[in-house]
């Protein structure tokens, strides 16, 4: 097992790791939508969405996989109505590639986030 950290995201926000690479897999912790800088971007869902994807991005990348390798999203929601606008964004973010995927309305999220997502990818050197 192979902890994952990047320096090119926050740190995270509790004692985890952002992603643990096991058995040719990665499994990364939720994302939630901060700047490097630690700092939540505004309270948008596009802009939130867009954010949350772009630090699962980084975060695949620095642990030697990417998007294209995805076998599973979990999308925590703190308004299921802004479902349409995700599944929109995420079809950006993920082309052609459909990973698996469930998508959860939250009470609450931390950091007063509107969106939080983690993943399950293939590790790049898996195949």
């Amino acid at each position: 097992m192979k902890l994952i950290q990047s320096d090119n995201l926050p740190a995270a926000i509790g004692p985890y790791s952002p992603a643990v690479k096991v058995n040719g897999m990665i499994y990364t912790s939720a994302q939630v939508p901060i700047t490097l800088d630690g700092t939540m971007v505004e309270r948008d869902i596009k802009i939130q969405t867009r954010q949350v994807l772009s630090n699962l991005r980084t975060l695949l990348e620095d642990a030697e996989s990417g998007m294209d390798q995805v076998v599973k999203v979990s999308v925590y929601l703190e308004n299921i109505e802004d479902f349409g606008v995700v599944n929109v964004l995420f079809a950006e973010a993920f082309g052609d590639h459909k990973p698996a995927r469930s998508t959860t309305s939250v009470k609450g999220l931390p950091k007063n986030s509107m969106i939080m997502v983690d993943a399950i990818a293939l590790a790049s050197d898996y195949h």
